[in-house]
């Protein structure tokens, strides 16, 4: 029995980073997020920002696959590679499926700059569980 996808919504933490949802599905979900309000002190994108960027669009497209078998997803593991900074713009996520399973998803999440260039990369699993 397939069921409708859930539909992504923002939580408070997504909000205050001024995450905004560009395309979502089970494979591939981006969103934006701009550069400040999200600097650590020395005035570059905060490496804990990319990451939460990373694991709110890994883990959204993990509920929506979770969702068309009557489940959702919690988070399992994330790890993330950080190779340039930025200090200024709007930075784009894209998380693509790897794996989407009936017990486990695994999504890798391209951070990259207004012009394209990647600042951070992260990969996240999530495990399919029942609904409370």
């Amino acid at each position: 029995m397939t069921h409708a996808p859930w539909t992504i919504e923002l939580g408070e933490l997504d909000r205050k980073m001024g995450i905004e949802i560009l395309e979502q599905s089970a494979q591939r979900v981006v969103a934006t997020m701009p550069v400040i309000g999200n600097t650590q002190s020395f005035g570059a994108l905060h490496g804990g920002a990319s990451m939460v960027l990373g694991e709110a669009l890994g883990s959204w497209a993990a509920v929506i696959h979770a969702s068309t078998l009557g489940k959702t997803a919690v988070g399992l593991d994330i790890s993330g590679t950080h190779h340039r900074g930025v200090r200024a713009g709007i930075v784009t996520g894209t998380a693509t499926a790897l794996q989407l399973g009936n017990t486990i998803t695994s999504h890798e999440v391209v951070v990259t700059d207004e012009s394209g260039a990647r600042l951070c990369t992260v990969r996240i699993t999530n495990l399919i569980v029942d609904r409370r």
